[in-house]
């Protein structure tokens, strides 16, 4: 195992970094900063957004060897310290991009200013199911999950509502390096935190779409209770008529949500 390279797109109106309070954003498994596109263009003006792409995905470079979701969150405290040497951060993720915000909140808390968890939690699915997907994905490549993904993200007729952002997103998916979505897979497939959710101490806000069945609302609210537990505050909502990917497919309830949660929980 070996911690990755990730690399950044800047998604606020480009200015001094620093100017404003910092947001970096991470995608889902398959995706690319486009997932962020909309939400962060309502966030800029108030928000230095800075949206990273995972391994093989988007911008960053492939993964020569396999890595664990607690490498992505080393490997997002080193992109930060690229642009912001040991500043502090709201952080806001998707599903994988969520999980890695787990990790950040338990490694890294002393880092973050407010997490936002969407569409994900301290487990996702079965460890044989990602094995099994990382091996067809490693043999046929991303485009064999093009029709699975597209069942799975999207609310019930988003895609014919946005067809341009549903069509940007499978094509991040069809062009995603094979290798490197099948590393993502085994890292998902390794991750289960649920018994260190209650020495989180970061306040935490955790998103689900009603029509979610990867990371449904149920999710979020374990794993909000499980938080709080531990005597941290944690806050579970549930939005009407999203599947797994909230920020594409609500980006003002989404943004609506966040820009509250931040301003009552840091700058």
């Amino acid at each position: 195992m070996a911690k990755p390279t990730i690399k950044a797109v800047l998604l606020s109106p480009k200015r001094e970094l620093g100017a404003k309070p910092l947001l970096v954003v991470g995608p889902s498994l398959g995706t690319s900063t486009v997932l962020w596109s909309e939400t962060a263009a309502l966030l800029g003006d108030d928000y230095d957004v800075i949206g990273w792409d995972l391994p093989g995905h988007g911008i960053s470079p492939a993964a020569a060897e396999g890595f664990d979701v607690a490498d992505l969150a080393d490997a997002v405290i080193d992109l930060v310290d690229s642009v912001s040497p040991g500043g502090m951060f709201h952080y806001a993720g998707v599903s994988l991009g969520g999980a890695t915000g787990l990790q950040l909140g338990l490694k890294h808390a002393d880092r973050l200013l407010s997490l936002s968890v969407q569409c994900s939690g301290p487990k996702l699915g079965t460890p044989e199911g990602w094995l099994e997907r990382a091996e067809t994905v490693r043999t046929l490549g991303t485009p064999v999950m093009i029709q699975g993904s597209a069942e799975r993200w999207f609310g019930h007729g988003f895609m014919d509502r946005q067809p341009e952002i549903s069509s940007r997103l499978l094509h991040a998916l069809r062009d995603a390096d094979r290798f490197s979505y099948s590393f993502c897979c085994e890292a998902l497939a390794r991750l289960d935190v649920r018994d260190q959710l209650g020495s989180i101490t970061v306040p935490t806000q955790l998103i689900a779409g009603e029509e979610d069945s990867v990371a449904p609302p149920s999710l979020a609210e374990e794993t909000a209770a499980a938080i709080r537990a531990g005597g941290s505050f944690a806050e579970a909502v549930a939005l009407d008529g999203v599947g797994h990917l909230a920020p594409a497919e609500a980006p003002a309830a989404v943004a609506g949500l966040m820009r509250t949660f931040m301003k009552e929980n840091g700058l």
